[in-house]
């Protein structure tokens, strides 16, 4: 296809899109008022904490393992997963497996052991063997870092899609779009709680899971359901040949792309463990036999979902190109939607409608997650800073659910400040970042407090702070945040010294070393009381709220 034709069908996207927009504004208008509707319902039957913090724990296993899924396919799955396969092939499928195989983690050392000695935060695992105040300080300050990296992406792939239907082009207007999603999620934690971002949750991921398999079938039916075809076609729209298909596009020319991608593949597959807003979603279900299953449930939604991301990316490759995508999104956020506008027809009323409905599905996506992320680290303020450390437990349940409300506010806050720097780099690797931090300091913290008698709270503290310090520090002095004219935060300026675009390689074993040492060089002698207690809690359920 000629670069004539390309240049017709932007032209004619554009003008379908224009025409239509009083269409795709009101289907996306709907889908809105319609989350919002169940997340009013929900809140009318949010009566305590336990309602708030963990939806009265009275979801199943299998709405739980949809709510799940809903919670971690998030913008980076859908956006820029897409995005990254249609730009640079098999290396960015790399994110599809890595982001499936790190549930295999959640599930085997995490899932049920946590629901079994926790209520509401991963501050309360900590807690039960070490000293309270320090812990659960260290808890919940890792749990809103991680959650404020996880919102960065959320709000960039917002922006990009919100614009795109909008046809907002000023850097003024789609820092108002991050803006509008912020209080969006706001509403959804304050009104909702757990109850009502879990259902939005489960109707959300069934959406995208429709949307999704409407937009495979349509990709293959395009090339006879031939999928060689399709390969073919993307290598050869690509730009780079057979060398698409193959390793090494994006991690591969260099030794530090190399290692890069090792960096990558460690934060993915190690950071679901340690994703706050996941771990409060063991919290929801009544045992922890019913957490295992919700894993289960959600290892098979999500791994259907992602072999979709496939048909997706190598599909936007094929019959978009890389130009048009790059064109709309230097970090290839726009893909799915511009597939979707494509496979409805460019031009016609039929693309608009596909445009409007796969956006707005993708928008509840993001809204879900985003209120999942508040929900997790306003709770985490709450119930770990709040009430007992400021308060020393002596906060009633309506106090801490104030203080948790306050707390989404100006994480809110500061979720929409730092989105709007972060609207032109790719969602999935944002997201890894995300993976990194939770990888770094939250799981070699629970590792160690569920499985190892010797370790302290100095360890603890050790590891946390230690974790999240150097993860956060190589980010900042990454490619990520400055050094890259076209995806950095910061354009312009280049202060970055550390190589690597993900610093799992280095902050995740740190995190470790530093727990070890730390519990080693204590002069607090642990608890083995306390951690016989533990034991048996976790792993058979005995004692569990």
């Amino acid at each position: 296809m000629s670069a004539a034709y390309h240049s017709h069908t932007a032209v004619l996207a554009a003008s379908s899109t224009t025409e239509h927009r009083p269409l795709i504004i009101t289907l996306f208008a709907v889908f809105v008022a319609a989350t919002l509707g169940i997340t009013v319902w929900a809140g009318r039957q949010t009566k305590n904490a336990s309602d708030f913090y963990a939806g009265g724990r009275q979801f199943t296993a299998f709405q739980n393992g949809l709510a799940v899924s809903g919670d971690y396919m998030s913008a980076a799955s859908f956006l820029g997963i897409a995005g990254a396969i249609a730009l640079f092939g098999y290396d960015g499928f790399l994110y599809s497996i890595g982001f499936l195989v790190a549930w295999l983690v959640a599930l085997l050392l995490v899932a049920e052991p946590l629901r079994n000695s926790g209520r509401y935060t991963m501050g309360d695992v900590l807690a039960y063997r070490m000293r309270q105040r320090p812990v659960r300080t260290a808890a919940g300050v890792s749990t809103i870092i991680v959650s404020i990296f996880y919102l960065l992406a959320q709000m960039a792939g917002a922006g990009v899609l919100v614009s795109l239907l909008l046809g907002i082009t000023s850097d003024a207007g789609k820092i108002l779009i991050v803006a509008l999603v912020g209080v969006l999620m706001i509403v959804y934690v304050t009104i909702g709680g757990m109850k009502g971002t879990t259902w939005v949750q489960m109707v959300k991921a069934v959406l995208l899971i429709a949307g999704a398999i409407l937009m495979t079938f349509m990709v293959l039916w395009k090339f006879d359901f031939n999928v060689s075809d399709l390969l073919g076609t993307a290598a050869e729209k690509s730009g780079h040949g057979a060398s698409f298909l193959e390793p090494g596009l994006k991690y591969g020319a260099t030794g530090t792309s190399k290692l890069d991608f090792l960096s990558l593949g460690i934060a993915l597959v190690l950071g679901t463990a340690g994703l706050p807003h996941i771990l409060i979603r063991f919290y929801t279900v009544p045992t922890a036999k019913a957490a295992r299953k919700s894993v289960n449930w959600a290892i098979g939604i999500i791994g259907a979902f992602y072999l979709m991301t496939i048909a997706l990316g190598f599909g936007a490759a094929a019959l978009i190109g890389p130009k048009e995508i790059i064109a709309k999104n230097p970090a290839g956020n726009a893909a799915a939607p511009q597939l979707a506008e494509y496979l409805g027809g460019v031009g016609s009323t039929g693309g608009a409608v596909m445009l409007a409905v796969i956006s707005a599905v993708a928008f509840a996506t993001i809204l879900a997650v985003v209120a999942g992320l508040t929900l997790a680290s306003s709770s985490s303020f709450a119930h770990d800073i709040y009430a007992n450390v400021i308060r020393k437990g002596k906060a009633s349940e309506k106090e801490e659910m104030r203080a948790a409300r306050w707390a989404t506010v100006f994480i809110g806050a500061a979720a929409i400040l730092l989105g709007a720097f972060a609207r032109d780099m790719n969602v999935a690797g944002l997201v890894a970042l995300a993976f990194a931090v939770a990888a770094s300091a939250n799981l070699p913290t629970l590792l160690y407090s569920l499985f190892w008698k010797r370790f302290t709270t100095q360890g603890a503290l050790w590891s946390i702070y230690g974790g999240l310090a150097s993860s956060v520090i190589l980010v900042l002095f990454s490619p990520v945040v400055s050094g890259n004219e076209k995806t950095s935060m910061f354009k312009g300026v280049d202060f970055a010294w550390f190589p690597l675009e993900n610093p799992g390689l280095i902050s995740i074993p740190l995190g470790f070393l530093l727990g070890w040492i730390g519990s080693l060089l204590s002069k607090e002698e642990p608890d083995k009381g306390k951690y016989a207690e533990l034991e048996v809690k976790s792993l058979t359920g005995i004692g569990a709220h």
